[in-house]
């Protein structure tokens, strides 16, 4: 039976999960509320089992691979050794056989959807798995995702509506299907409340995964994106998306 969790209860748990050094003990606590139909604690324990995957499935290569990568240059070795290692230490304790497979990992964040996570639903579309598919229901969720205001659904959504969504027709008129656009979701959460500090999930986990990372000292996810990724007329294009997905959330929220 799915169940609902207060708004400040999940933001204590959406704080815990950004700030706990132990995440096995985090999905320790989590997991009775999860299995009782709490749709967020299911949403969060399937945030955990991916944050944590790459290194529980193989701490010992993990390990190996960060060793190697620090010897790129200490300019960029610095940080991706220190992600890297954050990401080790808050998931030590997993075991391999704790993560599940990606076909496990979806029907987690199916059965977080259906008993009411609008996140675990919007992450879904992204990974291929869409609870459904025809072109109604894509744009229902995307509109649904922008009047919630909820930070932790515009990121789950917003890989979903970048180049991916080049060629949807649904999603016409939207802000989706550029590079760009997928920044603006990225940055609209940011400005919604997610944590988007250097020491966050989302920038650990693109310097940890992907070897983007922080280019100073507690640079935030917002002001590496204008330094590194983005010519000053490419941040005012960004910045008119993100402004016109909360103006209209904010506009829902009205007439609501």
């Amino acid at each position: 039976m799915a169940t609902a969790t207060s708004p400040s209860r999940w933001r204590s748990r959406q704080q815990e999960f950004e700030r706990t050094d132990d995440l096995f003990a985090f999905v320790q606590r989590l997991q009775p509320a999860a299995d009782a139909g709490d749709a967020e604690a299911r949403w969060l324990v399937s945030r955990v089992h991916e944050y944590c995957g790459g290194y529980a499935r193989a701490p010992l290569d993990y390990d190996r691979d960060t060793a190697l990568m620090m010897q790129v240059g200490p300019r960029v070795a610095r940080p991706l050794g220190e992600a890297r290692s954050r990401v080790a230490s808050r998931c030590i304790r997993f075991l391999p056989d704790d993560l599940p497979a990606y076909a496990h990992l979806v029907a987690q964040r199916q059965a977080a959807a259906l008993a009411g996570s609008l996140a675990a639903e919007a992450a879904l579309l992204t990974m291929g798995e869409p609870l459904d598919d025809d072109a109604p229901y894509r744009r229902d969720l995307v509109e649904r995702v922008q009047a919630s205001g909820d930070p932790d659904a515009y990121m789950a959504l917003a890989p979903a509506m970048g180049l991916a969504a080049a060629d949807d027709a649904a999603l016409a008129g939207r802000v989706a299907g550029t590079q760009a656009s997928e920044l603006a979701w990225q940055l609209a959460a940011c400005r919604l409340g997610l944590d988007c500090s250097q020491g966050g999930a989302l920038m650990t986990q693109y310097c940890a995964n992907g070897g983007i990372c922080a280019r100073a000292p507690q640079q935030d996810f917002d002001t590496f994106v204008r330094q590194a990724a983005l010519s000053p007329g490419e941040a005012d294009d960004v910045d008119q998306m993100v402004n016109m997905l909360l103006m209209e959330h904010s506009h829902e929220v009205v007439m609501r």
